[in-house]
C-alpha cells in the first residue's frame, strides 16, 4: 500500500532520456501532450491541482484516460488531491473513474466525482477522505520529508482514527491517521507519501519550464505540490495557455521556477478553459474590476431567506468564509444591502476580499483584494484567523452534530468543512429545514409551507460527523444552525429553538418534521420581519450600530452602571425583552444599589412601546441608589419622560451627559 516518506528517491534522470524538442533545444521543456504523459507509469501516486474546474489540467487527464481506454494503460494510479476538482458530472476527476486506471483515491470533496465516488462506494477502490486543508499541508510536508502531517483538524469527526480515520469504504484497511499528544493536548498525524507525478498548470511557460499564473483565478497548490513531486524524486507536468522565450517572464510573476517541472505542455483553448463555467472572466483573475451594481439580485425565495438571516451574523471588520452552496447567496445580500465594504470575505482556496463566486466558479471571486496559496490561506484559518464561517447543512442531530459528507452510497466528502468549522471563532450553518420536494410561499411579510420536504434534515444522530457538537462545546465554539423557518443555537444539552419565522407553527412546522425535540428554554422570538418582505432590509443601518450586548457597562470603582442607547431604535417587545435581561445580568450579582447613567441621544422607540418600555425600566429603578438619563431629543425628553412620571419612576431627563452627571453628584 502507501509507502511513507523516507530518503529512497526515484531520479527520473536515470529512468528516462531527456525530452528534446524537433527544434533540438536541449534546456526547452516544451512537448506534446503525448510525450509528457508517457512519463507515467504503472502504479504511480499522481498528485492533481484543481479547484472545481479553476487551475485544472484537463488536457493531460483527457490523454491519460484515452490511453488507458487504449492499451489499459497505465493503470493502479494512486490518486492524491486537496479540493474538489469536477463539474458533477464527465469533467475533472471524473476522467479517471475507470476500474483499473484507478487503484487509490486521498481527496478532500468528492461531490463533484461522482463516477470516481460510485467506484469507492462500490468497493472498486480503496479511498480515504481527508479535510482539504490538511492535504493542501501535506504536500508542504512531502516536499520537506516530513513523514507526518500534524494537525488538531479533525479531531471528534469521521477523520479521528477512534471513529474511522477516513476511510470511505470496506476494503481501504490501511490505518493513515493516527491519534498522538502534546503537552496534555490530542493531535492527529496524517501519513505522508511520495509522489511520482505531479501535474499542475498556469497561463505562461517560457523555454525553461519557468511558470506564471496571470489568467488564472487561484494559485491554490501548484507550487507546493510540485516541489513535493520534485522532492520525491518525481516529475512535473505543467499544462499552459502559451510558451514565451526564456528572460521574457517578469521574476516575481514566476509561480514556480523551472527547476521543479520537467515537461510543459501547451494546451489547446478547448481544455484550458479559467473555470468549468467560464472560458475566460478577466475579473475572475483580477485584469478587471467588476462594477457591483452589475451583480444580480436574488428573488425572494428559500435560498434568500437563508442568505437573509445569515446575513444579520455579519459584523463590520469581521473576516468572514462562505461555503459552497447555500451559504454562497450571502455575498449576493451583503452586496445588496451594501455592506460589502464593511468586512472582508474570503474563500479557502485562497481568495480574500472582493465578491466570492458561486456555481462552477465556485472558489474564484470578483474584485478581490488577494490571491494566495490555498496552503497559506489554511495556515491562517486553522490558526483562527476567520471571525465567523458560514457553511452548508445538510443533516444535524439531536447533540448539536453534522453531516455534510456522506449520505448512504452518496458522498460529497468533507472539503475544507472540517478545517473551517472547528478553527473560526464563531460556526453558523445555513440549510433548509427539510429537503426533497420542499415549497415556501412569503405573503405579506410570513412564511407558509406549501409543500414540506420529504427527507428529514433534523434527525436523531447524523450518520456520519463532519462536525462535532462536543468538540464545539470543548472550545466554547458559538453555533447557530438556521433554517428558513427557525433558527437553533448549540445549548450545553443539544439543540436549542430560538428563532421563529412569522407565520410558522412550531409544532405542526417545526416539532413534527424532526427525530427528536429540541430545548426550548423560553418563547422563542420571530425571526425579523424584513427577511420575508421584498426590498433591501437596510441592513446597513443594523450593522453599523453597536450591538445591545455593547451598551451596557459597570464601572466597579465609582460604581456607576452606564447605559449607551444612542442611536438604538427598539422595534419590538423581545427587544425590550433583551435589554432587561442584559441589565439584569450585571446588576443582580452586584448585590447592592449602583448609580445610573442612560444616554438616550438619538435614541429611537415605536410608539406603541413607550409604555412597555417605561414598565421595564421601572422594574431595573430598585437597582439604583440614584439615576439620570439624557438626551438632546426635546421630543425623547418629554415623551418618555411623562411615561416614566407616571410610574414615580424619576422623570427628568437631562440634556448632555456632563448635566446627567451633576446631577447624581458624581
Amino acid at each position: 500500500m502507501n509507502k511513507g516518506m523516507d530518503d529512497t528517491h526515484i531520479t527520473t534522470e536515470n529512468m528516462f532520456p531527456p525530452l528534446v524538442t524537433p527544434s533540438g533545444d536541449m534546456k526547452s521543456k516544451i512537448v506534446s501532450v503525448e510525450e509528457a504523459v508517457r512519463i507515467i507509469r504503472d502504479g504511480d501516486t499522481i498528485g492533481l491541482t484543481g479547484f472545481v474546474g479553476s487551475v485544472f489540467a484537463e488536457e493531460v487527464i483527457l490523454k491519460i484516460e484515452e490511453d488507458f481506454l487504449k492499451t489499459g494503460h497505465p493503470r493502479d494510479l494512486s490518486i492524491i488531491y486537496s479540493a474538489g476538482i469536477g463539474d458533477g458530472n464527465q469533467r475533472g476527476l471524473n476522467r479517471l473513474a475507470h476500474e483499473g486506471l484507478v487503484k487509490q483515491v486521498i481527496g478532500g470533496h468528492w461531490g463533484l466525482s461522482p463516477k470516481l465516488v460510485k467506484l469507492a462506494m462500490d468497493d472498486k477502490i480503496t479511498a480515504y477522505n481527508f479535510p482539504q486543508g490538511v492535504l493542501s499541508h501535506m504536500f508542504r510536508d512531502i516536499a520537506a520529508h516530513r513523514p507526518r502531517t500534524l494537525s488538531g483538524v479533525g479531531l471528534g469527526t469521521f477523520v479521528d482514527p477512534r471513529f474511522g480515520g477516513g476511510k470511505v469504504n470496506k476494503i481501504t484497511t490501511e490505518d493513515m491517521v493516527e491519534l498522538i499528544e502534546f503537552d496534555g493536548k490530542e493531535y492527529l498525524a496524517y501519513k505522508t507519501l511520495p509522489i511520482q507525478v505531479a501535474i499542475i498548470r498556469g497561463t505562461t511557460a517560457d523555454t525553461h519550464g519557468n511558470i506564471t499564473m496571470e489568467k488564472e483565478a487561484l494559485t491554490i497548490d501548484v507550487l507546493s505540490l510540485a516541489m513535493a513531486a520534485k522532492n520525491s524524486g518525481g516529475f512535473v507536468i505543467a499544462q499552459v495557455e502559451r510558451v514565451t522565450q526564456t528572460g521574457t517572464l517578469p521574476v516575481k510573476q514566476v509561480k514556480v521556477p523551472g527547476i521543479l517541472v520537467d515537461c510543459v505542455v501547451v494546451s489547446q483553448p478547448q481544455y484550458h478553459w479559467q473555470t468549468f463555467a467560464e472560458f475566460h472572466n478577466p475579473a475572475l483573475s483580477g485584469e478587471v474590476l467588476q462594477p457591483m451594481q452589475t451583480m444580480k439580485t436574488m428573488a425572494l425565495d428559500e435560498r434568500k431567506i437563508l442568505a437573509r438571516r445569515a446575513a444579520f451574523e455579519l459584523k463590520p471588520n469581521s473576516v468572514i468564509n462562505l461555503g459552497i452552496g447555500i451559504p454562497e447567496g450571502i455575498s449576493n445580500v451583503a452586496n445588496e444591502e451594501k455592506i460589502l465594504d464593511y468586512m472582508t470575505l474570503t474563500a479557502e482556496p485562497g481568495i480574500i476580499g472582493g465578491l466570492p463566486a458561486g456555481g462552477l466558479n465556485f472558489g474564484a471571486g470578483v474584485n478581490v483584494e488577494a490571491v494566495i496559496d490555498q496552503a497559506s490561506q489554511f495556515d491562517f484559518y486553522d490558526g483562527g484567523g476567520l471571525d465567523c464561517a458560514f457553511l452548508g447543512l445538510a443533516q444535524a442531530d439531536k447533540k448539536g452534530n453534522l453531516n455534510v459528507s456522506k449520505f448512504g452510497p452518496k458522498m460529497a466528502g468533507c472539503g475544507g468543512f472540517i478545517n473551517i468549522s472547528q478553527k473560526a471563532k464563531a460556526v453558523v450553518f445555513v440549510g433548509s429545514f427539510t429537503a426533497g420536494g420542499l415549497e415556501i410561499a412569503v405573503d405579506d411579510g410570513k412564511l407558509r409551507i406549501v409543500q414540506e420536504g420529504r427527507v428529514r434534515k433534523f434527525i436523531d444522530t447524523v450518520e456520519q460527523m463532519t462536525f462535532s457538537g462536543d468538540y464545539a462545546r470543548s472550545k466554547g465554539l458559538p453555533v447557530l444552525y438556521i433554517t428558513e423557518r427557525c433558527v437553533f443555537t448549540l445549548h450545553e444539552s443539544g439543540l436549542s429553538l430560538i428563532e421563529v419565522a412569522p407565520g410558522i407553527d412550531i409544532e405542526k412546522d417545526i416539532l413534527a418534521n424532526m427525530d427528536f425535540k429540541p430545548i426550548i428554554e423560553k418563547k422563542p422570538r420571530l425571526m425579523d420581519e424584513r427577511i420575508f418582505r421584498e426590498g433591501p432590509m437596510n441592513l446597513k443601518e443594523d450593522l453599523m450600530s453597536v450591538p445591545l450586548k455593547d451598551r451596557f457597562k459597570y464601572n466597579p470603582e465609582r460604581n456607576i452602571f452606564f447605559v449607551n442607547l444612542e442611536g438604538y431604535f427598539v422595534k419590538r417587545s423581545e427587544d425590550i425583552q433583551e435589554m432587561e435581561e442584559l441589565a439584569m445580568s450585571i446588576l443582580v450579582p452586584l448585590n447592592k444599589k449602583v448609580f445610573g447613567i442612560v444616554n438616550y441621544d438619538n435614541f429611537m422607540i415605536s410608539p406603541d412601546l413607550v409604555e412597555e418600555y417605561s414598565d421595564m425600566v421601572k422594574r431595573l429603578s430598585r437597582y439604583y441608589s440614584g439615576v439620570s438619563r439624557y438626551t438632546t431629543s426635546t421630543f425623547l425628553r418629554m415623551k418618555l419622560g411623562q411615561a416614566l412620571e407616571l410610574r414615580d419612576v424619576a422623570a427628568h431627563i437631562y440634556e448632555n451627559s456632563e448635566e446627567a452627571r451633576k446631577a447624581l453628584g458624581i
